[in-house]
């Protein structure tokens, strides 16, 4: 393993910029700037950025909240079902942006580089193959915007905490499981834990700036979907507080009141927001070759410490091996761990025989790509006599996500970013002709929806092929 990186005692990274919000440094001051120079004025730079609902938000916090030089014209929306339409608000865009700023579907890039006289475009989410980043600067450059991609320490808080971070090179590799195991090693150590996750702000914006999440009553307080409940449930489940919401500067400071340690929780596949001591990347052998070609995972490759190869008791040999390969080759200074992901099931007896409807976690099936998961293994290795495609059965929205990404077909995407998708997917659940549903998502299903058929809940946990390795790497960076 390479050295490990010296915990910053600052309260900020770099040079804050108006807004107090601390980054190594912001976006290049053009001389098109709107800067006050013997008395003469010029424009300011206008920017659209790129986004999916949560990296932009945050780019937009820490890079251009509060500078003169910069007119954020507005933000794009994928990935994430209704989110365009909406807007930024006043509350977290600051003082330069009274009326808020405008979230626009991404299918109107040209029209607004067009009508918004737009000077760069800011590519701001995850998740991405190269190949469609690419797509998306070739779009912006023929509309007549420069195409700009933020260094990742440039957009990383400083703790006066050690951090780590669990990242990944796609979405679905298993951040959460990983995030769990590292929270209970740090436990063990003495160390109190907080995580802090990769935003989730499906809500009201404005009242989701700081949330901090310990009970299952703080979940219904704040309203949170299937998504969100997926990632905090088992937090909460082992005991730990977690924090999320918009604004990660102030969750930063925070959390910092009442951790030893900051544990971020990655999502998707992007970079931390903070700056680690130790960045753990998790890779997937049943997605060989993706370590290279997602952006920004292929980031989180170069900037890991310790890389994990993950699902290695249910991936071909000559998949690990090549991941491996691969892995090596980008970063020869990182160590290189190999690990299980165990899957337990609460009642096997109930699939055996039995017609089942595997339901797995929404975004690995969706722009995760994935088209089975932990669910369908305890299907298939418990013995169930047949899975049940879902897709003839779908309502709705669901109909739409099967349009969408038909290498979900065959399982239930368990799609839940408002009320309207929580009722499709109990209708899809009642009308799939199966006996028995097998979830394997991060959650139990029952506490959020109603189901005409039992439910029997899969989890899944990380085990280390050499026992003892991620405990090392946490003394050796954190000591």
């Amino acid at each position: 393993m390479r050295p490990t990186r010296r915990v910053a005692r600052g309260r900020r990274g770099g040079n804050a910029h108006p807004g107090g919000y601390g980054v190594a440094a912001g976006p290049p001051v053009s001389s098109l700037a709107k800067v006050r120079n013997g008395g003469f004025c010029m424009r300011r730079r206008r920017v659209l950025i790129l986004g999916a609902a949560g990296r932009d938000f945050h780019n937009f916090n820490v890079l251009f909240r509060d500078r003169e030089e910069f007119e954020v014209v507005g933000f794009t929306a994928a990935q994430i079902p209704d989110i365009a339409g909406r807007t930024y608000p006043p509350v977290l865009a600051g003082r330069l942006y009274p009326e808020g700023i405008p979230i626009v579907a991404e299918q109107e890039l040209e029209h607004l580089v067009a009508a918004e006289k737009v000077d760069e475009a800011w590519f701001s989410y995850s998740d991405l193959a190269h190949v469609d980043v690419m797509h998306l600067a070739s779009r912006s450059i023929a509309a007549g915007a420069h195409f700009v991609l933020a260094a990742a320490q440039k957009t990383m808080l400083t703790s006066v905490k050690p951090v780590v971070a669990i990242t990944a090179v796609r979405t679905g590799v298993g951040k959460s499981q990983t995030t769990r195991f590292v929270s209970k090693i740090l436990k063990g150590m003495g160390k109190k834990v907080v995580a802090v996750r990769h935003p989730m702000p499906y809500g009201d914006l404005s009242q989701q700036i700081c949330q901090r999440f310990a009970t299952y009553g703080d979940l219904d307080k704040h309203k949170c979907t299937i998504e969100e409940r997926e990632e905090y449930e088992p937090h909460i489940d082992n005991g730990f507080v977690v924090y999320a919401g918009v604004d990660y500067e102030r969750i930063l400071r925070a959390a910092e009141e009442e951790a030893d340690v900051i544990l971020w929780d990655g999502g998707n596949n992007d970079t931390s927001f903070y700056t680690p001591a130790l960045q753990i990347t998790l890779v997937d052998p049943h997605r060989p070759g993706h370590e290279a070609t997602y952006h920004p995972g292929e980031v989180n490759v170069l900037l890991a410490d310790l890389i994990v190869v993950n699902k290695v008791n249910t991936a071909d040999p000559a998949k690990v091996a090549e991941v491996e390969a691969t892995c090596r080759r980008l970063n020869p200074r990182a160590t290189v761990l190999r690990c299980n992901s165990e899957i337990r099931v609460s009642d096997p007896a109930a699939i055996r025989g039995r017609r089942v409807l595997v339901v797995e976690d929404g975004p690995t099936l969706t722009h995760g790509g994935m088209s089975y998961g932990a669910g369908w293994y305890a299907a298939h290795d418990n013995g169930a006599a047949e899975i049940v495609d879902p897709s003839p059965y779908a309502v709705g929205s669901l109909a739409a996500t099967y349009a969408k990404y038909p290498n979900a077909r065959g399982i239930l995407p368990a799609m839940g970013y408002g009320a309207e998708q929580i009722r499709d997917l109990e209708a899809t659940i009642r009308a799939t002709p199966a006996d028995v549903v097998v979830e394997g998502t991060p959650i139990e299903l029952a506490r959020v929806l109603k189901s005409d058929k039992p439910i029997v809940n899969v989890s899944y946990e990380l085990v280390e092929r050499e026992p003892g390795t991620i405990e090392r790497a946490l003394r050796a960076a954190i000591g």
